[in-house]
C-alpha cells in the first residue's frame, strides 16, 4: 500500500487555513519576544530581569493550563485559538502605546508577560488538539511535521525581522505584531472543525483526566518528561541578549540571527523528515537527538565566534526538532479524541516548563556562574538526562515504530 504523501495533505483546505493562521501568530509571537527581551535589557541591563520575563510567563501557564485543557474539550477549539490571538494582539498594541508615550517600564513588561503566559496556556492545547480534527490519521505524522516546519519558518523569520525592524524602534515591531495577530484571526474564520464538544460533567477528576492518562501511559510520560528536562537544562534562549552584546559583540540584528539559528536547523530537519520520515528505531533516534542537542549546547556556550555560535545553535534546533515531531505525533496517536485537549494541556505544561522556566533557570544560574558557566552546565546536564531516561524508560528507548 502506498504511503500518503505531502500532496494529499495539502488538499485539506481546513488544515491549510489553520496552518497559515498558526504561522502568522507564531511570527508575531517571535517578533514580540525579541523586542520585549531587547527592550527589557535596555531598561535594566540585568540577566535576572531577562529570566523573570520567562518566569512571569510560565507561572500563569502552569496555573491555568489544566483548566484550559478541560475548556478545550468543552468548547470549539478554533474559537479558543482565535480569542488567544486577539488578546496577544492587544498586548502588542499596549506595548506600542507605552513605548510611544514613554511609560514603558520593567514592571509593565513583567505584567504583560503574565497576560501572554495566560493566553498561551489556552492557545497551546487548543492548537495541538485541532490538528487531528483537520486531517485523517494516515496523514497525522506528516501534518505534525508540516506544522513544525511552519513553526520553524516563523521562528527563523520572526526574530530576524524583529531585529531588523527594531532598528526603527520597538514600537514598529509591536505594530507589526498586532497586524499579524489580526491576520491570524481573519484566517481562522475559514476553519470549521467538526469537533463535538464533550458534555461531561465538570469535576476535579475530569479536569485531571489528562494528568492521569499521561501518568498511566509510561511511553508518553517518558517522551514528554525527556523533552522537559532536556530543554529546561539545555536552553540558552534567555541569555542570547547577553551573548549578543557582551560575548559576541553584535547588536539587535545579531540577536535576531541568534534567535533564528535554532529554527533554521529545525527547518532543514523538518524538510528532511517530510521527505524521509523516521519509520524505524524511533526510540534510539529520540534519545540520540537529545544527547546531540546537549553536546551542541556545550559548544555554543564555549564559543566566542559568531559564526560557530550560529552553527551550534542550528544543530541544537535540528536535533530538538526530531524530539518535537516524535513527541507530538505519539501524543496524538495514543490519545482518544474526547480527552485530547486535556492531554495536550499536560503536554503544554511540560513545554512551558522547559521553555519559560528554563529561561528563568538560565537567568538565575547566569547571575551566579556567568552566562558561559550557565550554558555549559545546562548542556552537560542534558547529556546526563538522555542517559538516565534510557534506563528509566526502556520501552521508549527501544521503541521501533510510531504505532506500536
Amino acid at each position: 500500500m502506498t504511503k500518503p504523501g505531502l500532496g494529499e495533505l495539502l488538499a485539506y483546505r481546513q488544515f491549510i487555513f489553520f496552518w497559515l493562521a498558526r504561522l502568522s501568530a507564531m511570527l508575531a509571537q517571535q517578533m514580540l519576544m525579541v523586542a520585549v527581551a531587547w527592550q527589557m535589557y535596555d531598561i535594566t541591563g540585568s540577566a535576572w530581569d531577562l529570566g523573570l520575563v520567562g518566569l512571569f510567563q510560565f507561572v500563569p501557564a502552569l496555573l491555568l493550563t489544566l483548566p484550559a485543557g478541560h475548556l478545550v474539550d468543552r468548547l470549539r477549539r478554533g474559537w479558543i485559538f482565535s480569542g488567544c490571538v486577539l488578546a496577544q494582539g492587544s498586548v502588542a498594541l499596549l506595548l506600542l502605546l507605552a513605548t510611544e508615550k514613554g511609560f514603558i517600564s520593567r514592571e509593565l513588561i513583567l505584567g504583560l508577560s503574565i497576560l501572554l503566559g495566560a493566553c498561551r496556556a489556552f492557545q497551546m492545547p487548543a492548537q495541538q488538539a485541532l490538528v487531528p480534527m483537520l486531517v485523517p490519521t494516515a496523514l497525522l505524522e506528516r501534518a505534525v511535521t508540516l506544522s513544525t516546519t511552519g513553526m520553524q519558518v516563523a521562528v527563523i523569520c520572526g526574530p530576524a525581522l524583529g531585529g531588523v525592524i527594531y532598528v526603527a524602534g520597538a514600537q514598529m515591531v509591536y505594530g507589526t505584531c498586532a497586524g499579524l495577530m489580526l491576520l491570524a484571526f481573519a484566517l481562522m474564520q475559514g476553519v470549521h472543525d467538526k469537533y463535538q464538544p464533550s458534555q461531561e460533567t465538570t469535576t476535579l477528576s475530569s479536569v485531571l483526566a489528562g494528568v492521569h492518562f499521561v501518568w498511566t501511559k509510561k511511553l508518553l510520560l517518558g517522551a514528554i518528561s525527556l523533552d522537559l528536562f532536556a530543554v529546561l537544562l539545555g536552553g540558552a534562549t534567555a541569555l542570547l541578549p547577553i551573548y549578543a552584546r557582551d560575548i559576541l559583540h553584535t547588536g539587535p540584528q545579531g540577536l535576531g540571527l541568534l534567535r533564528a539559528a535554532p529554527a533554521a536547523g529545525a527547518l532543514l530537519m523538518s524538510i528532511m523528515m517530510l521527505r524521509w520520515p523516521i519509520r524505524r528505531k524511533v526510540g534510539p533516534w529520540l534519545m540520540g537527538s537529545v544527547a546531540a542537542f546537549g553536546l551542541a549546547t556545550v559548544v555554543f556556550g564555549l564559543s566566542e565566534h559568531f559564526g560557530l555560535s550560529l552553527i551550534a545553535l542550528a544543530i541544537t534546533g535540528a536535533f530538538d526538532n526530531i524530539s518535537v515531531v516524535m513527541r507530538q505525533t505519539l501524543v496524538q496517536l495514543e490519545t482518544p479524541n474526547e480527552i485530547r485537549g486535556r492531554v495536550s494541556a499536560v503536554n503544554s505544561i511540560f513545554i512551558g516548563a522547559s521553555n519559560q522556566l528554563g529561561e528563568f533557570e538560565s537567568g538565575a544560574t547566569a547571575a551566579l556562574l556567568g552566562p558561559v558557566g550557565s550554558v555549559v552546565m545546562g548542556g552537560v546536564g542534558t547529556l546526563f538526562v538522555a542517559l538516565a531516561w534510557t534506563r528509566l524508560f526502556p520501552g521508549l528507548a527501544r521503541r521501533d515504530r510510531m504505532l506500536g
